[in-house]
C-alpha cells in the first residue's frame, strides 16, 4: 500500500476492505458489512488475524472480550485485522 502515510485509518481499512459500508435505503437500516478495497490484501490481513487472535496477547484479550460480548466469530475476526490498521 503505497498510500501508508498519507492517508487515515479509515481510509486505510476501506482500501484493504476492512471497513463496514452501509446498505441503507430511506428509512431501511440494513447490517454492515464488510466489501470493497484490495482482495488480496484483505484474504491476508484475515490470515493473520486468526493467528494474532490466538497468540498476541494485547489482540487475544481483544478478541476474548469480543468473544464474552457474544460477536459473532467473522466479526471478531474482522475487528482484530482491522485494529492494526487504524
Amino acid at each position: 500500500m503505497p498510500e501508508i502515510g498519507t492517508i487515515t485509518g479509515e481510509e486505510a481499512a476501506a482500501l484493504k476492505g476492512l471497513a463496514p459500508v452501509a446498505h441503507d435505503s430511506g428509512t431501511l437500516r440494513r447490517k454492515r458489512a464488510t466489501a470493497g478495497g484490495r482482495r488480496a490484501l484483505r484474504h491476508v490481513m484475515f490470515q493473520a488475524a486468526l493467528v494474532a487472535a490466538h497468540h498476541n496477547p494485547s489482540l487475544k484479550s481483544f478478541a476474548d472480550r469480543l468473544r464474552k460480548a457474544g460477536k459473532p466469530h467473522k466479526v471478531i475476526i474482522t475487528a482484530v485485522a482491522r485494529k492494526p490498521v487504524t
